[in-house]
Parts: structure tokens; C-alpha cells; sequence
């Protein structure tokens, strides 16, 4: 700030005595008053005072612009300006940058894109398997129960082919212990009772 504050007052201050050269000038020229100021300069006064009035006004004008120029640019040149300036240049480039990378990096990104969304639609088959899996399942419950009871009645159903098959093979019955027995037998094999005799005493008295 220092800095740019002694600029402000060199310019400022060459600003004011070119203007002041610059009225000078004008009223010379447009007045014929003598030309005071150049007398002023101790090595080149002389060759100054030798300059026409329409010379010195040019001059005179010429610099004041310039200086005036400068003194503006000077005092609007802000740091402040300057480094929020170059901020933004930063972040400009920064975003072209990061821009390019993006651009460059897009078929990576739809590559990416392309691999969710058939992870999607596998995730979905999945569930619909999943889904009909469990309807089968829940299907197949039923069965079981059906082919359960199936089994169980087979299994009385083969009890009792066993237990026709068992009359069929022995028609007589034991009469004190009951148990089956086959017509060729004399003795009960359970009891060791006598099983002819039993029979003709119960023919004689059915015959009776």
C-alpha cells in the first residue's frame, strides 16, 4: 500500500505540473503573455524558451494526458481487485482442468453406468427366482403332506394284506391260545395243544 500510494502522489503530482505547463501555454498563445514557467529550469531553460507557443501548448496538453493517464491507472489498479482477479483466473482454469478430466474420463463413467444397470436387471432375476422358488416351496408343502399321509396309508394297507395273507396261509385259530394256524398242524405250536381232536369233537357236535 505504501508503495502504491508514493506512485499515486508522483503521478498526481507530475499530472498538476503539466497542467500547469498547460495553462501556461494557453495563455501565451491565446493571450501574449510571456512564457514564465520554462525560465524555471536551470540546464534547458534556454532551449525551451526558444519553443513556439503552439509547440509548448502540444507539449504541454501531450503530457498532461499522460500523466493524467497514469495517475487513473495507478490509483484504480487495486490489490485487492488484482488478487481477486487472479483468483478467479485460478478457478477458471482449475474448472477447465477438471472439466477436461471428466470429458476425458466419460467413457470410464458410462462403462461404469452400463455395469449398474446390469447389475440391476441381474438383481432383479434374482429376486424373481427367489420369488418363484419360495411360491414352489410353499406348492410343494402340500405334497409332502399328501404324500405323508399316502405312506401311512400304505403302510395299514400292507398291514392288513399281512394280516389277509396270514389267514389265507393259516385258517384255523388255536382254541386256548387263539393264534393262527395251518390246517396240517396236530399240536398248536404256541400251546402244544392237540388240534385234530379239538376239530372232531367240534364236527361231532356240530354233526350232532
Amino acid at each position: 500500500m505504501a508503495k502504491k500510494g508514493l506512485s499515486v502522489w508522483l503521478v498526481s503530482s507530475l499530472t498538476f505540473v503539466s497542467l500547469v505547463h498547460l495553462a501556461d501555454a494557453i495563455s501565451a498563445l491565446f493571450f501574449g503573455n510571456p512564457v514564465h514557467l520554462l525560465q524555471l529550469y536551470p540546464f534547458i531553460g534556454e532551449q525551451l524558451q526558444s519553443l513556439t507557443p503552439e509547440t509548448y501548448l502540444l507539449a504541454a496538453a501531450a503530457s498532461t494526458l499522460v500523466c493524467w493517464g497514469l495517475t487513473c491507472m495507478v490509483t484504480f489498479d487495486s490489490p485487492i481487485e488484482q488478487f481477486l482477479h487472479k483468483i478467479l483466473s485460478d478457478a477458471k482454469k482449475q474448472t477447465a482442468v477438471e472439466a477436461q478430466m471428466v470429458a476425458e474420463k466419460s467413457d470410464v463413467l458410462d462403462a461404469m453406468y452400463e455395469t449398474i444397470e446390469a447389475s440391476n436387471e441381474t438383481l432383479s432375476g434374482v429376486v424373481d427366482i427367489v420369488r418363484n422358488v419360495k411360491n414352489e416351496v410353499k406348492c410343494i408343502q402340500p405334497l409332502k403332506l399328501t404324500v405323508d399321509d399316502v405312506k401311512t396309508e400304505l403302510g395299514n394297507l400292507k398291514k392288513e394284506v399281512m394280516r389277509i395273507e396270514e389267514k389265507t396261509k393259516f385258517p384255523l385259530l388255536c382254541g386256548a391260545c387263539g393264534k393262527p394256524l395251518s390246517p396240517e398242524f396236530n399240536l398248536c405250536p404256541y400251546c402244544g395243544k392237540n388240534i385234530k381232536l379239538h376239530d372232531e369233537v367240534i364236527a361231532v357236535k356240530t354233526f350232532r
